[in-house]
């Protein structure tokens, strides 16, 4: 078989430097990275930026605070850019040179009065920037069909195409729109490269026995060479990975194309390449094993060999070889490997001196005067028929994997060889096919030649059955509150995914833990299996959320046997805020202690007395379980009074002392001016006192402002911080 791949296969430019832009931010470790809608059409670099932090969102307004928001290849609509202003975002512009080039030709045409007409996929995301450079005015056709529906235009017309259109295509609906426009300019804005791959893809299928097309269905450019390939060569198949690629039987193929989408990996061609590359050595290598079998098969006709099936008796074994009685005037001698495939056969657990077995006479005389025999011959001569029966029925088939070969599975059934290629074994990429030696597995019988003696399985279409129908299951009987018993599959940032029975369910970091987490890591890893219950689902979108921390665990409920009203408490001062500090009692719970309840003397802020880690007692004046706070007072408990009050006694001294530099030093009677002192001294000390009440008075006041206008910002405050 040769293999032809398409030298235009894979990224171009444009995605590839989109990619890089991406990967560029995460190397440098720039965080709140977000791409508007998925960056290309590929779910495997999708899921490995995911994977790495950078979220996919579809409206500006789920960006982070400050973020950078990836534009992609698409390009995107004028008002987009005006959101990311307004938003305060970062904008990292990958619109492909091509897209970007119509952009700006659309509006100035629009500008101009011309009427803009678009050949493409109105839903594809390019399109849908392109029409925004005309104020969303654009008629759009995908087909000739489509410009029946465009009515006829007096106006100028200007028409542009998408870059991934076939060019049959294009020039279909031109060829339409002269009915339609008597003044229509047109532009073929068809990428190039798109050009240079449709052409090379047709050329190849041309060629090919059989296509490949990798990349995803959701990509236009993909699907286009689909078409292309699919009309030149029936047998034309579209993966996104080896693991889609259906059993094809290569024997009968003697040329093999290969071509990708844009937005495809090279690593993904690359595993393409490589696994049909092995299966193509391998049935090389099968087809020299068969021809030798023959030869020896057909030169042992020529002597001595039977071919009958006989009844004979065990009558002793060792470690290689197994004797029988046939009744003839000498032993038949069964090899250990012509007796079965399974590897954990033990000869002293399973064979008993006496039992009848049959077997398969091999030759009469081996060279030593012995008869040959073999067990296993006879068992796929039993069994072939039922195999047969299953493949036509499509019923399930339970064999033991003996071999591991570069291109999948060896396995037998009751002593029929069955092969499990590499991309039929799982429904996930199996990187070592050496963890299934020797397992059991359950196969479905997609290919039989019974001639030929080739027999394909596949375990893959059995576990996509039952994985659609436990999903199915699922969730027509889910509902909020029920518990289920999950394997952890990944851990994310943001939180883990979990294995519900073939349905994967998220538990929020929040809610991994009443205590705060940083990462999931720290309370799961993967493979743990754990108890979670569903908070809400969604079944049109297939999402469940789970919670994992249990009420019972709840600090807040043991906190409210533990701490009540009028207890004396000591803590910790963890923060210091305006209107207050917050004490940790304990792990998890915080009090708030307001700045009226720290002195009995007024202060300006609670750093004037408190400091971070300073240790202090208070008393507990209230504990609310529902909104998880509790309000302390360290007045009540041991007041911390730094500021001293203006004392009478005070007032009367300073009174006196500045009556004295009132009156001035006259010539008066010694008991004249003594009055006169004590006269103007008591007036001032009694001002004094009136001032000190009204900064008293005053103070009172400013506290209850303080009281009324914080109090709110204090329940938030400790409500955000209890969260």
């Amino acid at each position: 078989m040769k293999i032809i791949v398409a030298k235009s296969a894979g990224f171009c430019f444009g995605v590839d430097k989109a990619v890089n832009n991406v990967y560029d931010l995460l190397d440098k470790n720039e965080e709140n990275i977000c791409t508007l809608g998925p960056i290309i059409h590929n779910d495997q670099v999708v899921n490995d930026l995911k994977a790495r932090g950078v979220n996919v969102i579809t409206d500006i307004s789920e960006a982070l605070p400050e973020g950078k928001v990836v534009i992609r290849t698409h390009g995107v609509t004028p008002d987009i850019y005006e959101k990311l202003a307004e938003h305060n975002l970062e904008a990292i512009d990958a619109t492909c040179p091509y897209v970007k080039k119509i952009h700006n030709l659309v509006k100035k045409k629009y500008d101009e009065g011309y009427k803009i007409i678009i050949a493409g996929d109105a839903d594809h995301p390019e399109v849908k920037g392109i029409n925004g450079w005309c104020n969303n005015s654009a008629y759009i056709a995908d087909s000739p069909e489509d410009v029946d529906k465009i009515p006829v235009i007096g106006a100028e017309c200007c028409i542009v195409a998408q870059t991934t259109i076939t060019k049959e295509k294009w020039d279909s609906i031109n060829i339409r729109l002269q009915n339609k426009c008597k003044n229509l300019i047109k532009f073929d804005t068809i990428c190039n490269a798109t050009s240079s791959r449709q052409s090379e893809a047709e050329k190849i299928a041309k060629a090919a026995d059989v296509m490949i097309v990798v990349g995803s269905k959701s990509s236009s450019n993909t699907q286009k060479l689909y078409e292309i390939s699919k009309i030149h060569c029936p047998r034309t198949y579209n993966i996104e990975t080896f693991g889609d690629l259906p059993p094809i039987d290569i024997t009968d193929i003697e040329i093999l194309g290969i071509t990708a989408g844009a937005s495809t990996p090279d690593v993904i061609i690359k595993e393409v390449l490589e696994k049909m590359e092995e299966l193509n050595k391998q049935e090389n290598e099968m087809n020299s094993n068969e021809m030798n079998f023959k030869e020896a098969f057909e030169s042992s006709l020529v002597t001595l060999q039977s071919g009958e099936i006989v009844k004979g008796k065990i009558i002793g074994f060792n470690n290689a070889e197994i004797y029988v009685d046939l009744g003839y005037k000498s032993d038949g001698i069964i090899a250990m490997s012509e007796y079965s495939d399974d590897p954990d056969f033990k000869p002293e657990a399973h064979l008993k001196a006496g039992d009848e077995i049959e077997v398969y006479i091999v030759r009469v005389n081996d060279g030593e005067g012995s008869v040959q025999l073999s067990k296993k011959k006879v068992d796929s001569m039993r069994s072939i028929d039922d195999i047969e029966e299953a493949f036509e029925n499509k019923t399930t088939v339970t064999a033991k994997v003996t071999e591991v070969t570069n291109g999948g599975l060896i396995a037998s059934a009751k002593g029929v060889r069955i092969f499990i290629p590499a991309s039929q074994i799982s429904d996930r990429y199996v990187k070592d096919l050496g963890e299934y030696l020797r397992r059991t597995v359950k196969v479905r019988i997609v290919e039989f030649n019974k001639q030929k003696r080739k027999i394909v399985g596949s375990q893959k279409v059995i576990l996509a059955e039952e994985k659609e129908r436990s999903g199915n299951e699922f969730w027509d009987n889910v509902e909020a509150g029920r518990k289920y018993e999950g394997a952890v599959k990944s851990l994310m940032d943001f939180g883990a995914f979990v294995d519900i029975g073939g349905v994967d369910g998220l538990v929020h970091v929040s809610e991994l833990s009443w205590n705060k987490v940083k990462h999931p890591s720290e309370v799961l890893k993967v493979g743990d299996l754990i108890n979670v219950t569903v908070l809400e689902f969604d079944r049109e979108k297939k999402r469940i959320s789970l919670g994992y921390k249990k009420s019972e665990d709840n600090p807040w409920i043991k906190a409210a046997e533990k701490y009540k009203v009028g207890d004396l408490v000591k803590g910790k001062v963890v923060r210091l805020v305006p209107f207050g500090a917050f004490v940790e009692l304990e792990k998890g719970i915080d009090g708030l202690v307001h700045i009226s309840q720290i002195s009995n003397m007024r202060i300006a802020k609670p750093g004037d007395v408190l400091s971070i880690g300073q240790d202090v007692e208070a008393k507990v004046v209230e504990f609310n379980l529902e909104a998880k706070k509790i309000s302390l007072s360290i007045k009540e408990a041991t007041p911390i009074d730094t500021v001293q009050p203006v004392t009478e006694a005070k007032a009367d001294e300073k009174g006196q002392a500045e009556a004295e530099e009132i009156i001035p030093d006259i010539a008066l009677p010694i008991e004249h001016k003594e009055e006169m002192t004590n006269t103007i001294g008591d007036a001032i000390s009694g001002l004094g006192k009136i001032s000190a009440e009204q900064d008293n008075e005053k103070g009172q006041d400013n506290e209850k402002e303080q009281d009324n206008g914080k109090g709110q910002d204090n329940e938030k405050e400790q409500e955000n911080e209890n969260k």
